[in-house]
């Protein structure tokens, strides 16, 4: 009889331990003013923790970890830096990508938080609709919005979020990253509580004289 083909099972835990190491050679060799660039940003603008999370608007569970960062950010609103970056996956998420054009373009206008809000509170009403009642309501230049929401330049912003998560090899949203360190896949708020308090923890004790 013929041989059935093995499977080989691939251990999760060895598959973080593998994509960490990238993500820290990526972290460790980038200039912080690069990898934050133009990216939306709440929080101490000057904190040593940054907690980066690359996500998609269309995405269920990042519409559920958006409520865990506003806690994280009440919490830790003078200890850490919060970092947007954008990955739709647009394989799966039609939407994905003309969500994100349009929060950039609401981010032009300085709203990018509020319409961040709108667009996951009303993520089940996605589509062009949305986009511009939600540009209405918090009071945008419709016109502007729309000019920027279909420009170059807001696919640009966007594809410079892609090519940093490519480097990253991020495939999953939302990912979070508390500075160099890749948070695993479904972590619960309580595992970054603990975290963010033993890394500043660490931050204090390596500031306080020999």
């Amino acid at each position: 009889m013929p041989r059935q083909p093995q499977t080989v099972a691939i251990d999760p835990r060895e598959q973080w331990q593998a994509q960490q190491q990238v993500v820290s050679s990526v972290m460790q060799s980038a200039d912080r003013n690069a990898l934050i660039g133009t990216s939306p940003t709440q929080g101490a603008p000057e904190a040593e923790i940054i907690l980066f999370e690359f996500s998609d608007f269309q995405c269920p569970y990042c519409a559920r970890a958006s409520l865990d960062v506003k806690i994280l950010l009440d919490k830790y609103d003078n200890d850490v830096l919060f970092v947007y970056k954008h990955l739709p996956l647009t394989q799966i998420h039609p939407e994905a990508m003309p969500a994100a054009r349009a929060a950039w373009a609401a981010g032009q206008q300085d709203r990018f938080w509020i319409y961040h809000d709108g667009l996951f509170a009303n993520q089940a009403r996605l589509g062009e609709g949305l986009y511009v009642e939600l540009a209405q309501q918090i009071g945008l230049d419709v016109e502007q919005f729309n000019r920027d929401r279909t420009s170059t330049a807001s696919l640009t912003a966007i594809q410079r979020d892609l090519q940093l998560a490519q480097r990253l090899q991020l495939s999953i949203t939302p990912t979070f990253l508390i500075n160099d360190l890749l948070m695993p896949p479904g972590a619960p708020l309580s595992f970054f509580e603990q975290t963010l308090d033993q890394i500043k923890e660490a931050l204090a004790a390596r500031s306080q004289p020999q």
